[in-house]
C-alpha cells in the first residue's frame, strides 16, 4: 500500500481528523502527517489533545493513547471522538501489524510530500479551513500543506479537501469550484442520516467513510444505502 498523507487545518471538525488517522493505522496504512498552527489550537479547544507542533508525538494526538488529562475527561473525548480499541469494525483480520505515523512540520519544505517524486496514494486536508483551501486554490506555497497539495494537483494524484464551514461565501464557493476544476475532490463534512444513526459516532464515521471510499479503502463504518442491515 502506497503511503497517504494527511493535513489537519484550523476548521472545525477535528475529530474527523482523529478518527480518520486511527482507521488509517489500524488498516496498516502509513499516513504522512503534517498540522497548521491553526490546527493546533481547534484540536486543543475540540478534543482537549495538546499537540506540540516542534516536538510532535504521535501519542498525544491519538485518543485512544492519551495519558494526560483525567478518566474521566479522557472517557468523554473518546467517546466524542468515536474511538475504542481495537475496533472490529476497522481492523482485518489478515492484518498482523498496524500502520505508523510520520510527522513533518508544517514549515519544513525538505519533507519527502513536498516532493512530486515521493510516492502517495493520495492526499486528505481533514479539515479544511478557509484559508487552507483559499491557498490550494490560488496555487499558494505558504507552507507544506499548500505545497503538498500542490504536488497531488500536479501529479494528477487524489487530493481530498473536507471543509466543514457554513454558510459559504461566494469566495469560498469560488474556492472549491477551482479547486474541483484543479482535479481535487470536495468532500465538505455533511454527514447523511440514512445509514442508522444511534450516536454521535455513527455521523463522524460517515464522513470518515466516504473518504476512504474515495481512496479506495474497504472498510465496514456504516451501511450503505439499499443495504438493509448489512454492512460492507
Amino acid at each position: 500500500m502506497p503511503p497517504l498523507v494527511v493535513a489537519i487545518t484550523g476548521a472545525s471538525g477535528a475529530v474527523y481528523a482523529t478518527r480518520l488517522l486511527e482507521v488509517l493505522v489500524n488498516t496498516g496504512h502509513e499516513v504522512h502527517l503534517t498540522i497548521s498552527p491553526s490546527g493546533k489550537v481547534v484540536l486543543k479547544q475540540e478534543l482537549d489533545l495538546s499537540i506540540d507542533l516542534d516536538n510532535f508525538q504521535v501519542s498525544h494526538l491519538l485518543i485512544d493513547a492519551v495519558k494526560s488529562t483525567s478518566d474521566s475527561h479522557l472517557e468523554l473525548t473518546r467517546e466524542l471522538a468515536g474511538v475504542s480499541s481495537g475496533d472490529s469494525a476497522i481492523r482485518p483480520l489478515a492484518l498482523k501489524e498496524p500502520g505508523k505515523v510520520i510527522y513533518h512540520h508544517y514549515q519544513n519544505f525538505m519533507a519527502p510530500i513536498a516532493s512530486g517524486s515521493f510516492l502517495t496514494g493520495g492526499m486528505v486536508v481533514c479539515p479544511c479551513s478557509g484559508s487552507t483551501l483559499s491557498g490550494i486554490a490560488h496555487g499558494v506555497g505558504d507552507n507544506l500543506i499548500h505545497r503538498a497539495a500542490d504536488v497531488h494537483l500536479k501529479e494528477r494524484r487524489k487530493l481530498i479537501v473536507v471543509p466543514r464551514e457554513t454558510p459559504l461565501s461566494m469566495i469560498q464557493l469560488e474556492n472549491m469550484r477551482r479547486v474541483a476544476e484543479a482535479g481535487a475532490v470536495v468532500l465538505p463534512a455533511m454527514p447523511g442520516w440514512y445509514h442508522g444513526v444511534t450516536s454521535l459516532r455513527d455521523l463522524i464515521d460517515f464522513i470518515v467513510a466516504r473518504i476512504l471510499d474515495q481512496l479506495g479503502i474497504q472498510h465496514s463504518l456504516m451501511k450503505r444505502w439499499g443495504e438493509g442491515d448489512s454492512v460492507v
